[in-house]
């Protein structure tokens, strides 16, 4: 969020549109890549709709030819795009993976979460941790 605003401050709206259209096909294919992986690994698991494996490796065909062609026609907006991606890396191993934070680093991941809540009006927000109450 942070690396958008200062790219919205810098640049125009329509490269904006180019780095987000990069990011979000990318992580459409890296989708379709999951799941045929999960067909080839799991397949007894339940699936409430079930296609022919065709349908996604043909659109993963697609899909890579569109992205080798980005990634040539235009290196230096997909490569704004990667690194917008890798800027949650920290936050995912900050507040993900990190398991056995200090009380001090929870308490400030819930307020943030609390003020982003009531902020955005996303979802009714239930202030104080667990152990509070």
């Amino acid at each position: 969020c942070l690396a958008t605003l200062i790219i919205m401050l810098v640049g125009d709206t329509y490269t904006l549109i180019n780095y987000v259209s990069f990011i979000n096909y990318l992580c459409y294919g890296v989708t379709i890549i999951g799941l045929i992986v999960l067909r080839w690994k799991k397949p007894k698991i339940f699936r409430p709709i079930k296609v022919n494996l065709l349908i996604p490796i043909t659109y993963l065909a697609f899909w890579a030819f569109l992205l080798i062609f980005s990634l040539y026609s235009e290196p230096i907006v997909c490569g704004v795009g990667l690194i917008i991606i890798l800027t949650g890396v920290p936050v995912f191993f900050l507040g993900v993976y990190w398991r056995n934070k200090p009380k001090c680093v929870n308490r400030l991941i819930e307020s943030m979460t609390c003020w982003g809540q009531k902020l955005c009006f996303v979802v009714y927000p239930q202030c104080g941790s667990a152990e509070d109450e």
